[in-house]
């Protein structure tokens, strides 16, 4: 981490990754000790290849990916060739180097963070290339490279870093890296691509930022390529400030099918990998489907667009493909929301019109009609359905006004609008889910706030199911006098669910009263959020959300003070209020509202300025602290789109943006400051040219550290390239010699949500464990290892208390029976909530249990048979026993007679052949 008054450039390497490479977490740096050789200080495997620290620079190597994918595939049994054929296989590498020219002689290399493990080499013969102990860290530091400046080399979402430090003083015109044995060199879009024999390595625009009386400003940096040697310019910086550095581009992949396959939704998992879900079209042969998977063949579907549903999930680092599966029966099944349990298990909600869809248990809860909604919950590997629920009247459910999309027509205001809703948990599991109704015979449950149509044409619904989805907790309407839709959800901290979406009913919306925002409808359509107790038997409150114009909330989320935030879409004057960021009359808000919705905190518009939205909102976050997230997608019109969007162009975007240039029909993102006082990040993701990059309705999500995991409907008609990156799962779209569309999966971490803490235990190698025998050694890790330092209480008296730890593990054993709560504190003092903390459970007992058993012959008298009574006691802590446990175990003696001959037999053998 940079300390104060420095200066630091951050340089982000990606590799072109095998797709046999798993998951990355840190890339490790492993001391020379005479294993390799002397001018090699730290050696890092690395996606691909190895990363080689040197006296004065460093080295990459980089293998073919074919090559690597090939020779692992036939070492594991993999390949259709037979290993003992004495068939040769060749590995091409590339090796280059990097220096700093002029570097310093004296300067010292210092690693940091060990691990408590080491590596030992003891390979052939020859003693002397022997090597014990050879311990291994996360970062390494080249301190004074130049005078007042360090090189520090780490990784950060399983790829390569390394940052220039630079303190007062330093002359940044003297830093140089001299590259020698690359092919190329060249700088686009910002980045530096170093071409070898086997593939790129791209060198990630190195945007900076410091922070100044605790405001972030940023810093103009960019890479300067003369000859072969790079260097920076960097303007108007502070050199006794901390610079913090960069969002970035983890990955983006195509899925791969060959068949079209339409891109909806996505979500993240808790180790960071990406759920992303769509639909495949007839003849939806081509999805790549993995062995074993829960369904892996297509269900089939209603004309040439007839679809099933492709869930797929890649690696935190997008590499690999984890799991892919169809889910569909006959008709037509669509994916429209993804959230994931603290497990991995995935949990969707969608609809189908398919009679055969996969459910569990009774199946379907209603009568069914036409579309149903689907709730359905997928084991972490993709194999087994572990509960699925079809929701549904004699209409359609799960459906926003019209199944077609053929342009604005009351609540579908976007493109995709028809497929908007969403699913959540608890953190019991339990899951909720925000959709639609057009059915006046819907299943609402007995005892629901609103168990009948308001009188409309549609109504919003709001669902509950218990963690396996076995029974419904409650199902009730929620809706007045004419059309509503309920598209997002949100749980209040004190378990209260808040509901929004778009209502054209008027003031006898269920739950309206005055002393709200809105206690009438503004006129037209307005947005709604509505407060629901959390076992669905009553409505608390309602407030219309809005402007004389059509007004709809596409996200809903707290913040960790229990406040609601809002943003959706306006097409009236929108109220600027407490707010010193907006855009005047942009038709994008957002908006912080008291939690008892009687007035707003802050209300502010962002975008640029039309009659018509910018962007359809698809994602939707605020993060720790306070700052808020928004993603979404623009149409352009000159494609004729029938919704009126007015595209992406000229949106404010930030000179730290992943793309800085539009087609008008691009990816939007954008970050607010807390309390809406600026701008922290603008930016757009597509390709340039072709078909518009969108999605076909359904929800993607930022995660709690503000990292986006976008779906997207891309690359459709083939033509220009949309871009993914190298090493990704799928880099290119399988299906566009057919014109066909694929789902692209877009991650990027934007850096602004502050540390974060999220403690994971671990006994013998169990994960998530978190009981035992005393004594009990407990392995405890950090999974979102953000901190400078990490403060372990462990709640046993235990000294020191706390234990405090430069990584973000720790391993502690328990000496005494009892119930522990253990808690973390992962500390940043840099960042702009300094600290977070967390908390986990331990249980350590002390039960042993001793078994006497009481043979009995039975009868007749020449039987071999004897039954076994066993009494089982089990004492706790040296106390009399607190219950006995009888059992009959009945063996015949022949065949006791018999195990004993063969064991003796066996031991016998093998005494005389030692």
């Amino acid at each position: 981490m940079i300390r104060k008054n420095y200066i630091a450039l951050s340089i982000l390497f990606l590799f072109i990754s095998s797709a046999l490479n798993a998951q990355f977490g840190n890339i490790e740096f492993i001391e020379n000790k005479g294993q390799w050789d002397s001018h090699v200080k730290f050696k890092s495997d690395v996606p691909g290849g190895s990363f080689f620290i040197r006296s004065a620079g460093f080295t990459v190597l980089q293998h073919n990916e074919q090559d690597l994918q090939q020779i692992q595939e036939v070492g594991h049994g993999h390949s259709y060739e037979n290993t003992g054929t004495g068939k040769s296989y060749t590995l091409r590498s590339h090796a280059y180097a990097v220096d700093f020219s002029g570097a310093s002689p004296g300067f010292e290399i210092v690693p940091d963070k060990p691990f408590t493990y080491y590596n030992n080499y003891f390979i052939g013969n020859d003693q002397s290339k022997w090597a014990s102990d050879c311990k291994i860290y996360q970062g390494v530091t080249l301190k004074n490279i130049y005078p007042n400046v360090d090189v520090r080399y780490y990784t950060e979402g399983g790829n390569m870093k390394y940052d220039i430090i630079v303190k007062p003083g330093a002359d940044i015109s003297k830093i140089a890296l001299k590259y020698s044995g690359v092919d190329n060199l060249e700088i686009k879009n910002k980045e530096l691509r170093v071409k070898t024999s086997v593939g790129d390595v791209r060198e990630l625009d190195p945007f900076s930022y410091q922070f100044e009386n605790n405001q972030r400003k940023q810093v103009s940096c960019k890479y300067l390529l003369i000859g072969n040697e790079l260097r920076f310019d960097v303007k108007n910086y502070n050199n006794k400030e901390v610079l913090i550095i960069d969002p970035t581009l983890i990955f983006c992949s195509f899925s791969g099918s060959t068949s079209t396959n339409w891109g909806f939704t996505a979500t993240y998992g808790p180790d960071g990998s990406f759920y992303g879900g769509g639909i495949v079209l007839s003849p939806g042969t081509g999805f790549p489907v993995s062995t074993g998977a829960f369904q892996t063949t297509w269900g089939g579907g209603a004309g040439a667009t007839g679809s099933d549903m492709g869930i797929i999930r890649l690696s935190p680092n997008g590499s690999n493909r984890l799991f892919a599966t169809y889910i569909g029966g006959s008709g037509d099944d669509q994916p429209h929301s993804l959230v994931v349990d603290g497990a991995g298990n995935l949990i969707i909600a969608g609809r189908s019109s398919s009679a055969n869809y996969p459910v569990t248990g009774s199946g379907l809860i209603g009568g069914g009609g036409l579309f149903d909604i689907v709730v359905s919950k997928l084991n972490a590997s993709g194999t087994v359905m572990m509960g699925s629920k079809k929701i549904g009247g004699s209409g359609d459910d799960g459906v926003n006004i019209a199944s077609v999309r053929n342009g604005v027509n009351s609540l579908q205001q976007n493109y995709g609008d028809d497929g908007r809703s969403e699913v959540i948990l608890d953190g019991a599991g339990n899951i909720y889910v925000a959709s639609c109704t057009r059915s006046t015979n819907f299943p609402s449950t007995a005892g629901a706030f609103q168990t009948t149509s308001g009188g409309g044409s549609q109504d919003g619904v709001v669902l509950k199911f218990d963690p396996n989805v076995t029974n419904a907790s409650f199902i009730s309407y929620l809706g007045g006098n004419n059309e509503d839709a309920a598209y997002v959800l949100s749980l209040a901290p004190n378990g209260n669910i808040y509901v929004a979406g778009g209502t054209s009913s008027t003031g006898n919306f269920p739950g309206n009263t005055t002393g709200t925002i809105g206690p009438a409808n503004h006129g037209g359509i307005d947005g709604f959020v509505s407060i629901i107790t959390n076992n669905g038997s009553s409505i608390l409150e309602t407030t219309y959300i809005g402007t004389s114009g059509t007004d709809q909330i596409f996200g809903l989320k707290f913040d960790k003070f229990g406040f609601p935030y809002i943003t959706g879409q306006t097409r009236g004057a929108w109220p600027i209020i407490n707010a010193a960021y907006s855009n005047g009359g942009a038709p994008q808000f957002i908006a912080k509202l008291l939690p008892d919705l009687s007035a707003y905190a802050y209300s502010t518009t962002f975008g640029r300025s039309a009659s018509t939205p910018n962007i359809s909102i698809t994602a939707f976050l605020v993060d720790n602290c306070e700052n808020v997230y928004v993603s979404g997608w623009g149409g352009d019109i000159s494609q004729n789109n029938p919704y009126q969007s007015s595209g992406t162009s000229a949106m404010p975007i930030t000179s730290d943006a992943v793309q800085s240039t539009t087609d008008g029909a691009d990816f939007y993102f954008f970050v607010l400051k807390k309390n809406a006082g600026s701008q922290l990040f603008g930016s757009y993701y597509g390709q340039s040219g072709g078909f518009t990059d969108h999605v076909d309705g359904g929800t993607s999500r930022f995660d709690q550290q503000g990292v986006i995991y976008q779906a997207v409907c891309a690359n459709c008609a083939g033509g220009a390239t949309f871009p993914t990156t190298p090493g990704s799962w799928s880099p290119n779209n399988g299906a566009s010699a057919s014109g066909g569309c694929n789902l692209a999966m877009i991650k990027i971490s934007f850096d602004f949500a502050g540390v974060d803490a999220a403690p994971l235990s671990s006994i013998n190698g169990v994960r998530r464990d978190t009981a035992g025998c005393v004594p009990l050694t407990v392995d405890f890790i950090d999974t979102v290892a953000n901190g400078i330092k990490y403060y372990w209480y462990f709640g046993d008296g235990s000294l020191p208390n706390p234990s405090i730890t430069s990584v973000p593990n720790i391993s502690h054993t328990f000496n005494l029976p009892g119930s522990y709560q253990v808690m973390l504190i992962a500390e940043d003092s840099t960042t702009c909530n300094i600290r977070d903390t967390a908390y986990l459970n331990i249980r350590v007992g002390s039960l042993e249990a001793l078994l006497d058993f009481n043979p009995v012959k039975l009868l007749p008298c020449d039987s071999l048979k004897f039954r076994f009574d066993n009494y089982q006691q089990r004492r706790q802590s040296g106390h009399l026993p607190i219950h006995h446990l009888y059992g009959i175990l009945e063996m015949d003696l022949r065949l006791l007679l018999q195990a004993a001959h063969l064991f003796f037999i066996l031991i016998l053998h093998l005494a005389l052949i030692m």
